[in-house]
C-alpha cells in the first residue's frame, strides 16, 4: 500500500514545525540551566575576591564586597579587624570552598565555608553569608552579606 504524494506533502511541514519547536525548547531550557549552574562559579569568584582583598590589607575593597557593610558599624569593625589579622605578603591559595547552597532556580540564603592559605601561613577558615537573589528568568545575583572573623583551619561554619 503506497501513500499518495499529497499526504506526504501535508505531513512534512508539520514534521518540520514540530522539530523546530522541539529544538527551540531544548535551547531555551539549556540556556536557563546554564544560567542557574553558573551561580556556583560566581559565588566562588566573589568569595575569592573578598579573601584576596583582606590579604592585601584593603579595607575599602573588602567593605565594597560585603553588601551594606559600609553603613553598619559592627560590620565595618569586623572587616577592619579581619583585614588587620589577615594582611600579609604572599599569594592567596583557596584550599577548599564549600558553597552556601546547592542547585537552585530561585533565591536562596546560606553560609559558605572557605579555607585558604596566604603565602606559607597555616590554613585559615572564614564563614561567609551569601544570598543568591533573583531567578533564572530575570537573572541571579550573588550578594555577600556577612563575613566571620578568621578561624582555625579545622573550624566549621555550623
Amino acid at each position: 500500500m503506497t501513500r499518495s504524494p499529497t499526504r506526504r506533502r501535508l505531513r512534512r511541514p508539520q514534521l518540520i514545525a514540530l522539530l523546530t519547536v522541539g529544538v527551540l525548547a531544548f535551547l531555551v531550557i539549556s540556556a536557563l540551566l546554564a544560567r542557574a549552574l553558573s551561580v556556583d562559579g560566581a559565588e566562588r569568584s566573589a568569595i575569592s575576591t573578598l579573601v584576596q582583598a583582606e590579604a592585601r590589607g584593603d579595607v575599602d575593597a573588602t567593605l565594597r564586597r560585603v553588601e551594606r557593610c559600609s553603613s553598619d558599624v559592627g560590620c565595618r569593625t569586623q572587616v577592619a579587624a579581619n583585614v588587620a589579622a589577615l594582611r600579609r605578603a604572599g599569594i592567596v591559595s583557596i584550599l577548599q570552598l564549600e558553597p552556601s547552597a546547592g542547585f537552585s532556580l530561585g533565591s536562596t540564603h546560606g553560609t559558605a565555608r572557605v579555607a585558604f592559605r596566604i603565602g606559607s601561613s597555616r590554613p585559615i577558615v572564614q564563614c561567609v553569608g551569601v544570598r543568591h537573589a533573583g531567578n533564572v528568568l530575570s537573572g541571579l545575583t550573588i550578594q555577600l552579606i556577612t563575613v566571620s572573623r578568621p578561624l582555625p583551619g579545622d573550624a566549621s561554619c555550623s
